[in-house]
């Protein structure tokens, strides 16, 4: 966790194979789980946050076998951070929409 704007944006770019400016919220934590740093860029410059817990740890969920990063959802991602085991919920039928990793700007004909 000693890692600071530029050892987390080459962890981005070159660990976990993605687009550290696409806007994402990326999030890592430590080996015991009680600390969490995420990086984030605004669109005018790159945030760096981070919390450790005073007590417990944060219960993680498992990525897939063979991959090296697990996408959460924006509730997960709440439920993560809340303290809540994310694994643990049960998930309803629900419609969402995928959001692609690249979205292509919609141009109107004149």
């Amino acid at each position: 966790m000693r890692k600071g704007y530029e050892g987390l944006y080459g962890l981005v770019r070159d660990r976990l194979q993605s687009e550290p400016l696409s806007g994402h919220v990326f999030l890592f934590c430590n080996a015991r789980r009680n600390r969490l740093k995420l990086i984030y860029w605004d669109g005018t410059g790159l945030w760096v946050c981070g919390k450790r817990l005073q007590r417990g740890c944060f219960r993680w969920p498992e990525a897939n076998p063979g991959e090296m990063k697990v996408t959460l959802t924006s509730e997960e991602f709440a439920m993560l951070i809340g303290g809540m085991d994310v694994q643990a919920a049960k998930r309803r039928a629900w419609y969402r929409r995928e959001i692609d990793e690249v979205i292509a700007p919609r141009i109107n004909p004149a």
